[in-house]
């Protein structure tokens, strides 16, 4: 029996003891998070530290009459011992509940879905991605992290409902630094390791490096033809997510894209955007216990569905699609476009190839204007040729301008961009993203 089905059954423990020791008329919901995870540190090139993190916790919220609190349990693995410790909280909730009022926006699911999902993937030995990845950092002065094993989600209630996800994952963040301080910042992630697909990923950002070592261009602000890598893309699309297709932020008028949904913008027909849940990392079903569909948020340019979690639904009279309580994306798919990867420096021409951008934030929000840096790997381009890497600079635009007049073309290869967030656990968050080419990007100074 491997060690997802031994959880999955701990679980199932759990939630059988809880649906015994429910009093009348009180409900709860259970949601469980584990992970199994092997991190290694890199720097100048070798490993520094290794270690291997196991652990699990439930979130339990009990409901009666209107009211509910909420209580999170860190497991032990031991039956017996999580067992007493869930029982400590039901009566912990217990004493709290009556102190509480009742919550008017409280939606509760009562429908008893089912929903299981394991993406048993072989994930690479450890010691081999470090080994290749060591071995590609020969001579290098190379800064990342690794982080990879399986993350599991469940899910239950008193109505019924129960969820079983598990995902394996890893992701290599890195960085190559030159010796005058410039750096280049990259990414391996997926599902399952390939030795070829690392190694192409690691020669372009090799590559990259190698034109760090030329003086650099400091540009005038303007105007500049411009291709925004994936992940600089994922600066952007992260943005747009805090609100942008949250049903409660356009109720409320502070949607970043309000305008867009209000049919007073548009951009371009090439854009299509998904929160596509099947096949990513992120569960089928939310941690209120609602199902997760695949959403087109972005359809040919147009708004399409939005975000919506359970108060939201409550409170603006709309349908829970099973949105996060932020109502934020977490499997976002951005469809490919026409330009191949060999022809995108002779589509841009002379312009600037932006390899990431960083200290994003909006500099006009209902407008969709954002501004942040350059960062890392951004160069100047003539004829189709990397002349020279560009000092930072700030720039300031709209989206409807970047993602809309202004866009030229998508790149057809897009890129697995995970979340590299480990606090308190590894996020299930992910990106698959083309790169933007754009006619016209605004530096400022």
């Amino acid at each position: 029996m491997s060690t997802g089905n031994n959880q999955a059954e701990a679980f199932k423990a759990l939630v059988d003891w809880l649906r015994n020791a429910l009093r009348e008329p009180e409900q709860f919901t259970l949601g469980y998070a584990a992970e199994s995870s092997a991190f290694v540190r890199f720097n100048h090139g070798k490993v520094r530290q290794a270690g291997q993190v196991q652990q699990a916790s439930v979130g339990f919220k009990l409901i009666n009459d209107g009211r509910h609190a909420d209580l999170q349990i860190t497991l032990s693995g031991e039956v017996a011992t999580d067992l007493q410790r869930l029982a400590e909280g039901l009566q912990q909730l217990r004493e709290t509940l009556p102190l509480l009022p009742a919550d008017p926006y409280l939606l509760l699911n009562h429908n008893h879905w089912q929903s299981h999902n394991v993406q048993d993937h072989p994930l690479p030995d450890t010691d081999r991605a470090v080994a290749e990845i060591t071995r590609a950092a020969d001579g290098l002065d190379l800064v990342g992290f690794y982080a990879a094993g399986p993350i599991s989600r469940g899910f239950a209630s008193s109505s019924g409902a129960f969820g079983w996800h598990q995902a394996n994952s890893f992701n290599f963040d890195f960085s190559l630094f030159h010796e005058n301080g410039q750096a280049v910042k990259a990414s391996y992630a997926g599902h399952e390791w390939s030795r070829e697909g690392f190694a192409r990923r690691f020669e372009q950002a090799r590559e990259q490096l190698a034109f760090l070592g030329r003086p650099l261009r400091t540009l005038p602000p303007g105007e500049y033809r411009a291709y925004l890598a994936p992940a600089a893309m994922e600066e952007i699309m992260g943005m747009l997510s805090w609100g942008g297709f949250s049903a409660r932020a356009i109720a409320s008028k502070q949607s970043p894209l309000q305008k867009f949904y209000a049919n007073e913008a548009r951009l371009s027909p090439d854009v299509w955007l998904s929160e596509q849940v099947s096949g990513s990392l992120s569960p089928a079903f939310s941690d209120e216990g609602y199902p997760r569909d695949d959403l087109g948020l972005i359809v040919k340019g147009m708004a399409g569905a939005q975000l919506i979690n359970s108060r939201s639904a409550a409170e603006h009279g709309l349908n829970a699609n099973g949105a996060s309580s932020y109502e934020y994306p977490t499997a976002l798919v951005m469809n490919e476009g026409q330009l191949k990867p060999q022809d995108i420096l002779e589509h841009l021409g002379t312009g600037l190839y932006i390899s990431n951008l960083w200290y994003l934030n909006y500099s006009d929000q209902p407008a969709a204007r954002l501004t942040g840096m350059t960062r890392f790997a951004t160069f100047w381009v003539e004829n189709g040729q990397i002349v020279a890497p560009v000092s930072t600079m700030r720039f300031d635009d709209s989206v409807y301008s970047l993602l809309g007049s202004q866009l030229e073309g998508l790149s057809r290869e897009r890129e697995l961009l995970l979340s590299a967030s480990t606090y308190s656990q590894r996020a299930t968050a992910s990106m698959r993203l083309p790169g933007a080419l754009v006619k016209r990007l605004t530096l400022t100074l």
